[in-house]
């Protein structure tokens, strides 16, 4: 029990391998999204309300039935995140405000625009009445959907887009100029701008490459396994890439393999419900995993100063005094 049953409900054959598929495809995404910003020395929380404009961009794209709608839906929930997310750059770099307190704003804005008026309001599916608050937008075309891959299972398109664009991601920051430029100004915003590189301009691409990927996690979602925007959408995956990306390192590759294992503990969590464990396990399991990695961090400066070592403050010689 417990730990058996978690595994037998991410890995127990073809149905639950594909639960843990797409909800790793998911967190694959809001992890990049938050490991982006990291490596443009910015701490994005706003990939939860970057998920949401990318979800709704590809719920009213996607209802129109045009000539390759799912390929238009996913490009436009990559641009409603990135606008969402570019917005918290600047706010950063022209305006001064810390990126924390706009992304959080930023996710209350979007949760209450999107959900307390545009999906209960002027989206609402047509004929709703009394429900509209639950009902949701009109159903997305079935041109639109993300194709399952394998019979019996819910595993569809989007894990292996996923993983392409982990690997256009880890490509784009290791291997270009751009991540090199990325990477500096992430270093040392001051040393990146004097050395010729456009540190404000950096963050700012990074904060639209960062929200995209979430928008674009949003579109997983509505195209793969919702099929429209329901009025009840509180996923809470842009919260769980702040978890995955911290696991993973801050890399492409790193977290990506974090959002496997983080995938596999949301699937193996309906099956805990089903045999009567509290499902709030598997989120201890993730935070006990986030603890893990935060240990080292917290715990050597300490250990540090119990083992006698002189920290590096004390180490440095005086300051001298000029005399009076």
């Amino acid at each position: 029990m417990g730990f058996a049953d978690l595994l037998s409900g991410a890995f127990g054959g073809p149905g639950p391998l594909g639960e843990t598929a797409i909800k790793s495809a998911v967190l694959v995404l809001t992890g990049l999204s938050v490991a982006v910003a990291f490596t443009v020395g910015l701490f994005n929380i706003g990939a939860e309300g970057q998920l949401i404009w990318g979800a709704l961009a590809a719920a009213v794209i996607g209802q129109r039935d045009l000539p390759g709608a799912m390929a238009l839906s996913l490009l436009g929930s990559a641009v409603a995140g990135a606008g969402w997310g570019l917005l918290a750059g600047w706010l950063k770099v022209r305006r001064g405000v810390h990126e924390v307190i706009s992304t959080i704003l930023l996710n209350w804005i979007a949760i209450h625009l999107v959900h307390g008026w545009l999906v209960a309001g002027p989206l609402a599916a047509a004929g709703s009445g009394a429900m509209v608050s639950i009902a949701g937008t009109e159903p997305v075309s079935a041109s639109a959907w993300l194709p399952r891959l394998f019979a019996g299972s819910r595993l569809d398109l989007g894990f292996p887009l996923a993983l392409a664009v982990a690997a256009a991601v880890w490509f784009l920051l290791t291997r270009t100029v751009r991540g090199f430029e990325w990477r500096a100004v992430g270093a040392g915003r001051d040393a990146a701008r004097a050395s010729g590189i456009p540190s404000s301009r950096r963050i700012c691409e990074g904060m639209a490459l960062s929200g995209a990927l979430a928008g674009m996690a949003g579109a997983l979602l509505i195209l793969g396994t919702e099929h429209k925007y329901p009025g009840v959408f509180r996923t809470g995956y842009g919260f769980d890439g702040i978890a995955v990306a911290l696991v993973g390192g801050g890399t492409a590759l790193g977290t990506t393999a974090a959002a496997l294992v983080f995938g596999a503990l949301r699937a193996g969590a309906t099956r805990l419900q089903l045999v009567g464990v509290h499902p709030s396990f598997a989120e201890l399991t993730q935070g006990l995993a986030v603890l893990l990695v935060a240990a080292p961090r917290i715990f050597q400066p300490l250990l540090a100063r119990l083992r006698g070592r002189p920290s590096p403050a004390a180490s440095a010689p005086p300051v001298p005094t000029v005399p009076p």
